[in-house]
């Protein structure tokens, strides 16, 4: 069986809770709720596991939330390897308005990490060893920009096919070391990363196809919403429309698709197809309520459907 090894340099603790409705100053009684183990990477491996793959979570753990995002972890019986930090893991919160369907979400920054405490996870990731490795999720204060791009060095060097899901300066940096198999940027952070606000299926398709050509990656996967998806490669390109479902929650669309499409790629399914199962579990993670992300029953159904339409 392939195996899998994330990174999450800012992981959080997910909170979800439904409210009636959202009233300023008001102390309002939540239900419904929830908590899960979060951050880019760590999502990446739930939904790994859970489609029947291996998975070790590396990822930066501090103070008394860190200790609780551990637990919850060993709770989703994901293997970790948390790297010990001094500030507090982040709290992140999703609330669900009943009265108007809405869905709030509230994402803090995070802590600072110092050098001592990011070399040392370099340190740790020495001696990693998967078929597939994905780094995902924003870097906290104190991480260098290119740390990303050091990690991506180190997994090839090591043999690993590397993956990066990230945004901003830490995205640019680590597409241009070069070492990166497959990127999976928004539509926002591919137009951040180009530098100008591409539009129409020519500009971002000709946009995706130049960072290919540049070699900064393999593949590269962007995601427009509703808009649907596109894959740029050596190969060509690849462009898919959105799956219609109805929609309860966008918590972690990005993270199934990528696992997705990480997990049909080890199990040696061709590169198309690995896209159109990201794009199902895309799909099928805004089907489920607050942090859940996919379940692997809908994410078949969804891509048997954008199958039987080819």
């Amino acid at each position: 069986m392939m195996d899998l090894g994330t990174l999450t340099m800012n992981p959080t603790l997910d909170a979800a809770y439904e409210v009636d409705r959202v009233i300023p100053s008001r102390k309002m009684r939540a239900s419904a709720e929830r908590y899960d183990p979060g951050g880019g990477g760590i999502n990446v491996a739930r939904v790994f596991v859970r489609l029947g793959g291996n998975a070790r979570c590396y990822y930066l753990s501090g103070g008394a939330t860190g200790v609780a995002l551990d637990g919850l972890l060993d709770l989703h019986q994901l293997v970790r390897t948390p790297i010990r930090i001094a500030g507090q893991t982040r709290v992140a919160a999703a609330v669900h308005e009943r009265s108007s369907g809405q869905e709030y979400r509230f994402i803090p920054g995070g802590p600072e990490v110092s050098e001592a405490e990011w070399r040392a996870c370099l340190k740790k990731l020495e001696t990693a060893k998967h078929d597939y490795f994905v780094a995902s999720g924003s870097l906290p204060r104190g991480v260098p920009e290119d740390f990303y791009a050091r990690v991506a060095a180190m997994a090839k060097a090591q043999g690993m096919r590397f993956v990066l899901d990230t945004s901003g300066p830490a995205l640019a940096a680590g597409l241009a070391g070069g070492d990166v198999f497959l990127a999976k940027p928004s539509i926002s952070e591919f137009r951040s990363l180009v530098g100008e606000d591409v539009r129409g299926e020519k500009a971002i398709a000709d946009a995706a196809m130049a960072v290919i050509e540049r070699g900064h990656a393999e593949y590269l996967a962007v995601t427009m919403a509703s808009e649907g998806a596109l894959l740029a490669s050596r190969s060509g390109l690849l462009r898919l429309s959105a799956l219609a479902v109805d929609a309860c929650s966008a918590v972690g669309a990005g993270d199934s698709f990528l696992a997705a499409m990480v997990h049909a790629l080890a199990m040696g399914r061709k590169p198309e197809d690995a896209f159109r199962f990201g794009l199902a579990a895309g799909a099928a993670a805004v089907l489920t309520p607050g942090t859940d992300l996919c379940r692997p029953e809908d994410v078949q159904r969804l891509f048997e459907q954008s199958i039987s339409k080819v």
